[in-house]
């Protein structure tokens, strides 16, 4: 996946008190570089895409490069008016007003950084405009071809270590129910509660019933809904949990807060989603972005008329 300008690097080389010269004088530096379709890149735009990088990346760009990057903003830029993507001024702040914040500062603040820096502030919004509306055109154009399945995940994992991933699982929906047994109670009287939680058990057919009784029994409570998957409980309770018919209670338990129980409310198939399954997936999903928006790009660019005049 794209980024549009880690933050994190602005950051960086602002604090690194970066020295550049001041913001040149829009009068000069106007000469045409590059037209791309009938759009001019001037000395000025190149000059100050090259402060921009440099300020974000602490290297500085080669001049083709930086005209390389100029004539794609232009041509996304090009293509996101023809499907009708054009973010407005408010997007843009909004986007810059984020960055600010991420970075812990003002967007006031980070205009001046910029402009101490030598980058007009326009500089920096022109270029997260550009890679707005990319990002919007590949995702929205390429939506299908970008999804990532996952079986496809699985086999990844598979492939990479060799372990087997579970992407299969079960979703469990229950509500735990506590029968109050207070501190130093005789052992008689936890008898008892044992005697009426089994009971219960054998009244209870639904989560219905479990609540209208249990919100209204004296010494007794019943809590929300949880919902915990395969991956998130041990594989004892997962025994328990399958062999309770739904709309059951699970064997009463003895606590520190009193008999214990579970009412299941419902239990189905799922995906089981894990970290090393996000990471994976984020990982297939940027792989296929990157190769799916530099072919579309590469396509645009054989079709775009750009017209070098001064070098």
């Amino acid at each position: 996946m794209t980024t549009i300008l880690p933050a994190f690097r602005l950051l960086l080389a602002i604090g690194a008190g970066l020295i550049l010269t001041g913001l040149p004088s829009p009068s000069r530096a106007q000469n045409i570089v590059v037209m791309v379709n009938g759009d001019p890149i001037t000395d000025f735009d190149i000059e100050q895409r090259s402060k921009l990088d440099l300020l974000t990346t602490q290297k500085t760009p080669a001049r083709q490069e930086v005209i390389n990057e100029l004539i794609d903003d232009k041509i996304k830029m090009k293509e996101g008016k023809k499907y009708g993507v054009d973010p407005g001024v408010s997007d843009i702040n909004q986007s810059y007003e984020g960055m600010a914040q991420r970075m812990r500062i003002t967007p006031d603040q980070l205009t001046k950084s910029l402009e101490v820096k030598g980058v007009r502030p326009e500089t920096l919004k022109g270029r997260m405009k550009a890679e707005m509306v990319w990002t919007s055109l590949v995702r929205g154009r390429y939506k299908e071809k970008l999804m990532v399945g996952e079986r496809d995940v699985a086999q990844a994992v598979q492939a990479q270590t060799g372990d087997k991933l579970q992407i299969e699982g079960t979703e469990y929906k229950m509500q735990p129910i506590v029968l109050i047994v207070p501190r130093g109670s005789s052992p008689a009287f936890l008898e008892t509660r044992q005697k009426e939680a089994e009971q219960y058990r054998a009244r209870i057919g639904s989560c219905e019933e479990a609540n209208s009784l249990f919100r209204s029994t004296p010494n007794a409570t019943i809590r929300e809904t949880v919902t915990k998957t395969t991956a998130e409980l041990p594989e004892a309770l997962r025994k328990v949990l399958d062999d309770t018919p739904i709309g059951h209670l699970t064997a009463p338990e003895v606590t520190k807060a009193g008999i214990e129980m579970v009412v299941l409310c419902s239990r189905q198939s799922t995906m089981i989603d894990t970290p090393k399954k996000r990471e994976i997936r984020e990982k297939m999903y940027s792989e296929k972005y990157e190769k799916t928006q530099k072919a579309y790009l590469d396509e645009l660019r054989k079709a775009a008329m750009i017209e070098y005049r001064n070098r």
